[in-house]
């Protein structure tokens, strides 16, 4: 068997599965263990309860196992047994014992023939066994019985894999041998986790049931279906013996003299039967832990080094402790502080790497959603150039103005301004909002403490409102500070007021289409338009002006667009029949694209180049009353231009000093109160006690972590008492098992 080292590996593991059981079940799945897997009625139960020499195991028909039953086994001079979830009693009637599996796997499954992941330890102290951990699996089944669910074969399929695709346990196959090896499920399980073999025993039950002149010898010999540590033969006690009560003693001297026997086995009788394999199991378990402790005691020690820092706060964290409460709630309030700076700021720890957070949407809204905003603004070009005309009328009285009024313009200029009171109050909201999510999500940190985090909550949120009050009242288009604000920061923009500016209203790249080929053909040109003229140039340089053509009595026509042409076209002419441009009557001017085409139309429009109006009868009709002087149209125009020039340099300023603003009066004053005067208000309302309760799951959570801390130092030190100088038996060579996955395939391709 080998040293004393050896022999106490397998009860050591055993006390790590106690140690362990209350770091949470995860844990004891990874330790070095036997689960023992196979089809309904396999004989999976009697090979368990011959181990025990007692029966123990609940029997019956469908599914009787529906939880995992982690079975240890311990050689000892008493016999009894004992359960994790019944500390501290001995069961010695093996029927009680039946009866609990029973009531405990009902306790979670209910009656339905459910199955749960959840295991059940059970611990055999016995002088006829072994020392043996094993797991005994629901047996694999295809059909769902009762009220089953529809799917209960492959719940069934995964609980198993939980357990056997672990590289910590070996897998015991477990295959009748009156059914055909080629498609045992085991074995096909088996051959998915362990492809090598290297995990996968072989056991072949109810070799006294197959038919007359048939027997099982090339499978036992592992010559037919060879695996890699090969086939062990039992016979178990038959539904007949079970139900007369026979005993397990003498149902293994019938199983010895069998094997002594039979003509086909009695060759290997030594190496066959229940006996055998408790002791090639024990033997093989116990080489299993020895190879692969250091790497569980390598992942126990990386655990119990994450868990060191937690368990360190929470064992030192007394929570009926008034001092404590109060050191706790002071701590909590400055990290709040630093982690909504950090998202303000940019300077957190963990960077998410998915989505935009704190600042930087906050940077956004700054600088590409207020700014979107601005430029968002509809001016009705028609009705401005009517509010121009009507101010400058108004201004000028029964008088005939010659000069373009000041007053006019800064009439114009503030109703203007007024309609960015909309852009800047939304970008307020926008703001806030984002303040509020970071908040909240700093906030969320005290889940721990719900009342602490309601409260806090409270005061925050309060505190963003007001501040938001306080910008809203001071964006009003009607306070003179902030009108006094926009204009003072515009006119330092080097903006004055000269009226014989030149505006520029619009540039770009256009054909001039109707110049024939014999004179060059159409040509692109680069074109400048102002309120005085029309220029165009060789190109975007502007260094070869080609013509400057002058904007008086020029009117604007449609051109129909026409078949199979690509362009966008429009005409000028001279209302006095004059020619425009050299000997031509019109200028025909193409361009790319619809856009284009209206934009052009409109900056003309903006100019004082008005389309024609055509009656009924065809001739052109004069523009509208309004606009019918030719001094008061190039008055509207110098001051329309005047004023989007103005306004250009108030939404430059703005875009400027909106966001400067509001990180003044809104965020730092947020991050200022959270670090300042937070605490002060919490504790204001003198609920402090109250305020630190932990919630049921922080609770549960602390004791959790210092219970599985626990569990992992007592884990370590029982892995530190086993002896590093055991000696194990080498692995048996590699075979050909590649008929499990030939088989496989055949039997996909017949069914």
């Amino acid at each position: 068997m080998g040293n004393r080292g050896m022999e106490d590996l397998i009860p050591l593991v055993n006390c790590l599965h106690d140690a362990l059981s209350s770091a949470g079940q995860g844990c004891s799945l990874y330790l070095p263990q036997i689960a023992v897997v196979g089809g309904q009625s396999a004989g999976k139960s009697s090979v368990l309860e011959n181990f025990v020499g007692r029966d123990f195991l609940p029997r019956g028909s469908g599914i009787v196992t529906r939880r995992p039953l982690i079975l240890q086994l311990l050689n000892a001079d008493t016999e009894y047994g004992e359960f994790l979830h019944r500390k501290g009693k001995k069961f010695t009637d093996f029927d009680e014992i039946c009866k609990e599996i029973e009531v405990e796997t009902c306790r979670l499954t209910g009656s339905n023939k459910g199955i749960s992941p959840v295991p059940i330890n059970l611990r055999i102290y016995s002088p006829h066994v072994l020392n043996l951990t094993l797991v005994d699996l629901p047996g694999i089944t295809k059909v769902p019985v009762g009220d089953q669910p529809p799917d209960i074969e492959y719940q069934i399929r995964d609980m198993i894999m939980q357990f056997i695709c672990q590289e910590n346990c070996l897998i015991l196959a477990v295959t009748p041998a009156n059914t055909d090896l080629a498609n045992s499920d085991a074995l096909k399980l088996a051959k998915d986790v362990d492809p090598q073999g290297q995990r996968t025993i072989g056991v072949i039950t109810k070799l006294d049931l197959m038919d007359e002149g048939t027997d099982a010898r090339e499978i036992l010999e592992n010559r037919l279906l060879p695996l890699r540590r090969g086939y062990i033969g039992v016979v178990n006690r038959s539904q007949k013996d079970i139900d007369g009560k026979k005993d397990i003693k003498a149902a293994l001297l019938a199983e010895r003299n069998f094997f002594l026997s039979h003509p086909a086995y009695k060759h290997m009788s030594e190496s066959m039967g229940t006996p055998y394999l408790q002791r090639v199991l024990n033997q093989q378990l116990t080489n299993h832990i020895r190879d692969t402790l250091p790497a569980f005691r390598s992942r126990l020690q990386s655990q119990l080094l994450a868990l060191n820092k937690e368990a360190e706060i929470y064992r030192q964290y007394s929570p009926d402790d008034p001092a404590r409460r109060t050191k706790t709630l002071l701590q909590l309030v400055q990290r709040l502080a630093v982690d909504f700076e950090k998202l303000i700021e940019g300077s957190g720890d963990k960077v998410d790497t998915i989505n935009l957070s704190g600042g930087a949407r906050i940077n956004r809204i700054f600088h590409e959603r207020f700014p979107y905003e601005l430029v968002k603004i509809e001016s009705n070009e028609r009705k401005l150039r009517q509010e121009i005309n009507y101010a400058i009328r108004n201004i000028h009285g029964i008088r005939t103005g010659l000069f373009t009024p000041d007053m006019a313009f800064e009439a114009i200029v503030k109703k203007q301004i007024s309609t960015l009171k909309g852009p800047c109050i939304k970008f307020i909201d926008m703001v806030s909002e984002e303040l509020l999510t970071t908040v909240h999500q700093c906030i969320n940190k005290l889940s721990s403490f719900p009342k602490l985090q309601d409260e806090t909550e409270k005061i925050v949120t309060t505190e963003i409102r007001e501040q938001e009050k306080i910008l809203l009242a001071y964006i009003n288009t009607k306070h003179e500070d902030f009108i006094g604000f926009i204009k003072l920061n515009a006119q330092n923009d080097t903006f004055s007021l000269p009226l014989a500016v030149v505006q520029v209203i619009q540039k770009g790249w256009l054909t001039i289409s109707n110049i024939s080929i014999m004179k060059g053909g159409a040509k692109e040109y680069w074109f400048i338009l102002t309120a005085q003229s029309l220029s165009w140039f060789k190109d975007d340089e502007e260094k070869e002006k080609k013509y400057m053509l002058p904007l008086d009595n020029l009117k604007l026509r449609d051109v129909e667009k026409g078949f199979m042409a690509s362009k966008f076209v429009f005409a000028i002419f001279n209302t006095e029949l004059r020619n425009v441009y050299k000997d031509y009557k019109c200028l025909e001017l193409a361009c790319d694209s619809q856009d284009e085409l209206d934009s052009w139309k409109a900056s003309l429009l903006r100019a004082g180049v008005y389309p024609e109006k055509v009656t009924v009868d065809g001739h052109e009709n004069r523009a509208s009353e309004n606009l019918s002087d030719p001094q008061l149209e190039r008055q509207v125009e110098t001051i329309r231009n005047l004023v989007d020039s103005y306004m250009n340099i108030v939404n430059k300023t703005i875009k400027d000093l909106m966001p400067k603003t509001i990180m003044h009066l809104m965020i730092n004053s947020v991050k200022e109160f959270i670090s300042s005067e937070l605490l002060a208000q919490l504790y204001a309302l003198g609920e402090c006690s109250a305020l630190m309760d932990e919630s049921p799951e922080q609770q549960r959570h602390r004791e959790e972590v210092l219970r599985k801390h626990t569990a992992l130092k007592e884990a370590l030190a029982v892995i530190g008492d086993i002896s590093s100088s055991t000696c194990s038996t080498p692995l048996p060579p590699p075979v050909d098992s590649s008929w499990i996955q030939t088989s496989r395939y055949k039997h996909t391709l017949t069914g």
